[in-house]
C-alpha cells in the first residue's frame, strides 16, 4: 500500500466525527468507498492513485475508522459532510471520487457544493434508486436490524471489526445504512445542472445496466453528436464500461484506476 502521509486521523464536520488517512502528494483526490467499507475498498487503487494524488481517503458516517454516531444516514448529509472536510482541510477545491455507497455521497456533495469540487468519478452508481437491477433494490429492501447478526458471518464484518473504534456498533451502521438504501429518489434535474467535469465508470457486468450509465452520460451532455475529427464535439464529461466487471470486483480492478487517472489529470 502507498505510504500514508496522515492518518488515521478524525475531523469534526457537521455535527459527526469522520475518519481520513492521507496517501501520496500532489492535487487533492477525496476517495468515498462503498456500503459497509472503508478506504481499503480500493485495494491495489489506492497505491495507484496516490502515486498521481494526494488522496484523502474517508471513512463515511460510522464506517470503518469513523465513530458511530446516531444521526439519521441520508446521501444528502453525507455529501454536506464531505464538503465540510474539504472546507476544515483548507483545500479550497478538490477532486471526489466515490465507489457506489461512496459514489452517491460525492454526487449529492458535487450537486450541494458544486464551487468545491473539481472533478467528480462517480464509480457504479444511479442517478436514482430505479436505476438498479430489481435483484440489487429487492436486497436493499430486504436489509434491517434483524440482518446486522447474520452478516457478522461475512468479508465485511471482519473488515468493520479489525478497524472500528468499537465492533460493537455494528448493528448501528446496519440499521442506518439500510433505512438510507431504502429511501426512493431521482437527481436526474440535478446531475444535468452539474458544471464540473463528469467521469461515469461502471461494468459491463455491474448492479446497474450499462444503458443506465448512457442515460447518466446523455443527462450531462454526453453521447449527442459524433465528436468531429478535431474533437470540437465533445464534452468534457467521460463514459467508461469497463469489461468482464461486476458491482463486486470493479472496486478491486486496476483497470479502474487505469480509466480514471487520465479523466483527473485533464484528459
Amino acid at each position: 500500500m502507498s505510504k500514508i502521509i496522515a492518518g488515521p486521523q478524525l475531523a469534526h464536520v457537521n455535527g459527526i466525527d469522520l475518519a481520513y488517512q492521507v496517501f501520496g502528494t500532489g492535487s487533492p483526490l477525496i476517495l468515498l468507498h462503498g456500503g459497509f467499507g472503508s478506504v481499503e475498498m480500493f485495494g491495489p487503487n489506492l497505491e495507484l492513485l496516490a502515486k498521481q494524488r494526494r488522496v484523502i481517503g474517508v471513512d463515511l458516517q460510522s464506517h470503518g475508522r469513523s465513530p458511530a454516531d446516531q444521526r439519521p444516514m441520508r446521501f444528502e448529509t453525507m455529501g454536506d459532510d464531505i464538503a465540510a472536510l474539504i472546507t476544515e482541510l483548507k483545500l479550497q477545491r478538490a477532486a471526489i471520487m466515490g465507489f457506489s455507497l461512496g459514489g452517491a455521497v460525492a454526487l449529492r456533495a458535487a450537486i450541494q457544493h458544486p464551487s468545491l469540487v473539481d472533478r467528480l468519478v462517480v464509480v457504479s452508481t444511479v442517478f436514482k434508486r430505479s436505476g438498479w437491477y430489481p435483484e440489487m433494490t429487492a436486497g436493499m429492501d430486504a436489509m434491517g436490524p434483524e440482518t446486522a447478526e447474520p452478516l457478522k458471518h461475512t468479508p465485511m464484518y471482519e473488515a468493520y471489526e479489525r478497524i472500528a473504534p468499537s465492533k460493537e456498533d455494528w448493528p448501528t451502521l446496519v440499521t442506518q445504512l439500510a433505512a438510507a438504501l431504502k429511501i426512493d429518489y431521482d437527481w436526474s434535474a440535478q446531475v444535468a445542472a452539474l458544471p464540473m467535469p463528469v467521469m461515469i465508470v461502471v461494468g459491463d457486468a455491474d448492479g446497474l445496466p450499462p444503458s443506465h450509465a448512457v442515460e447518466f452520460f446523455g443527462l450531462l451532455g454526453g453521447g449527442k453528436r459524433d465528436a468531429s475529427w478535431d474533437r470540437s464535439g465533445m464534452t468534457h464529461h467521460r463514459l467508461a464500461i469497463l469489461p468482464g466487471l461486476t458491482h463486486y470486483d470493479i472496486n478491486l480492478s486496476t483497470a479502474l484506476s487505469e480509466a480514471v487517472i487520465p479523466f483527473l489529470n485533464g484528459a
